[in-house]
């Protein structure tokens, strides 16, 4: 069973040095084929802030008793209604709020989603979107995001390469 309720308030929140916290995820899934398998095409998962005016990856605070991969994997339930595996992190940015100008400390992983819900928690406020990863990138409001998402492709299309090579490597033995 899944929790359908938000945690909200900052009483929790980790901070470093007097910069909070915050965790992120970028959803991904490889596209289903035309003839219903599953193709090489990788899709990630967007929402929109909850003004509705800006596409994001699920991110929010770490909270003190989560580890940073539970509060990657509680953010994405919560804004995007969906659950998977969380991969290793993609990396840590330091960046400045545009709402309150204080500085934060975001670090972002890969998730990749082996279900989507129906009803989450903030679906009420925001809208989720699959897009491609240069249509998520360029709608993207967040630098440091983008940046994340680029090391995600980079690290998605080496491993394809890899595993490509390997096969092949294998049907010459």
């Amino acid at each position: 069973m899944t929790c359908l309720v938000a945690r909200t308030g900052r009483e929790f929140q980790r901070y470093n040095m007097g910069r909070r916290q915050v965790v992120g995820c970028i959803p991904y899934r490889y596209k289903d084929g035309s003839d219903g398998a599953i193709s090489n095409e990788l899709e990630v998962l967007v929402i929109t802030s909850q003004k509705g005016n800006a596409f994001m990856f699920p991110k929010g605070g770490w909270e003190l008793d989560e580890s940073v991969e539970e509060a990657a994997s509680r953010e994405s339930l919560e804004e995007a209604g969906v659950l998977g595996n969380v991969e290793c992190q993609l990396g840590k940015w330091s960046f400045m709020s545009k709402s309150q100008e204080t500085y934060y400390e975001g670090y972002m992983f890969p998730l990749f989603v082996k279900e989507q819900l129906d009803l989450w928690p903030e679906k009420n406020v925001r809208q989720r979107i699959w897009m491609t990863t240069t249509k998520a990138r360029e709608a993207c409001q967040h630098w440091w995001m983008k940046e994340a998402l680029d090391i995600l492709v980079e690290r998605l299309t080496s491993e394809q390469k890899q595993e490509e090579e390997n096969v092949l490597a294998c049907s010459f033995n």
